[in-house]
């Protein structure tokens, strides 16, 4: 298989396609006996980048279902969805009757990827890194498991370009904006994100500053660390629930209220997926984004 895919791959990114072969598990193989021709053509999507960028390739034919965080392009809204990938059955995997899996880093729960795994079918583990970089690493990863190399080398290097020039134009815009990124509410009780999340990695291509890098992965605050904290402005998903309180609300908390961003009263919605995902539609958000921040510069 790996010499296959070296044969298919001259003269483009070899190296990081052979990372990309050994990432799918030997369970099956990928190419039919004797022939570079794909003979996978039942696959199942897993998170919604991976549904994205094989939208983006023009594969999209090939897939059967997704999981219910793949809600973009429309179109993939018709696909039978097999579950939050995160809380996966493999009865609702298998029920579809996948020959592929392309699995979004950070899939679970762990017993039933294991499940999964066991199972005979083939599975590629899709990188998930919250920068420029780890994008196209997913592109690339995600067309050599689907045996379109050239096609994903082309895709890459075209968000690569746009990403870069996204991030370019909103240094100038963004630059010394505090933002505190809030995933939930519940309770009075905010629940922030610090350095090495997506949330911190949108916020660094766009220029701004996390507010709360001072610590890994999610945290609920205490008062004091949000006051400390000074936002200037707070970014939130545009969800319902925990994640659905207006600027009013939200900045009725005592702690919110003392902050730069409560005075000033500004809250930024962003889907979750356009802004999270780490895509093919990661620059036009990180621009939007950018736009939306400059307002605090102005």
């Amino acid at each position: 298989m790996r010499q296959i895919l070296k044969s298919r791959l001259s003269g483009i990114a070899v190296a990081t396609a052979l990372t990309a072969a050994a990432l799918v598990t030997p369970a099956r193989s990928l190419f039919a006996e004797g022939t570079e021709q794909p003979a996978v053509e039942r696959i199942v999507a897993v998170g919604g980048s991976v549904t994205e960028v094989i939208y983006a390739l023009g594969e999209e034919d090939r897939l059967i279902a997704r999981d219910s965080t793949s809600i973009f392009p429309e179109e993939a809204l018709e696909l039978p969805d097999v579950g939050y990938m995160r809380a996966l059955s493999p009865e609702g995997v298998l029920s579809v009757d996948p020959e592929l899996i392309l699995m979004l880093e950070g899939s679970g729960p762990q017993e039933t990827v294991d499940l999964l795994r066991k199972s005979g079918i083939a599975i590629a583990d899709i990188p998930h890194a919250f920068t420029a970089e780890g994008i196209a690493d997913k592109v690339r990863t995600i067309g050599a498991a689907l045996a379109v190399p050239e096609k994903a080398e082309e895709l890459a290097l075209k968000l690569e370009a746009d990403l870069e020039a996204a991030r370019r134009q909103a240094a100038g815009q963004t630059s010394g904006v505090r933002v505190l990124f809030i995933l939930s509410t519940n309770g009075g009780r905010i629940l922030a994100s610090g350095s090495d999340t997506a949330a911190d990695g949108i916020l660094k291509l766009a220029g701004a500053e996390n507010a709360m890098a001072d610590f890994s992965g999610y945290k609920q605050l205490s008062d004091e660390a949000i006051i400390s904290a000074a936002p200037d402005v707070v970014l939130m998903m545009s969800r319902t629930g925990d994640h659905g309180a207006d600027a009013e609300e939200l900045f009725s908390h005592p702690a919110l209220a003392q902050t730069p961003a409560g005075r000033n009263n500004r809250l930024i919605r962003m889907g979750g997926q356009y802004l999270l995902g780490f895509g093919p539609r990661t620059a036009d958000a990180v621009r939007e984004l950018a736009v939306e921040l400059s307002s605090v510069r102005s």
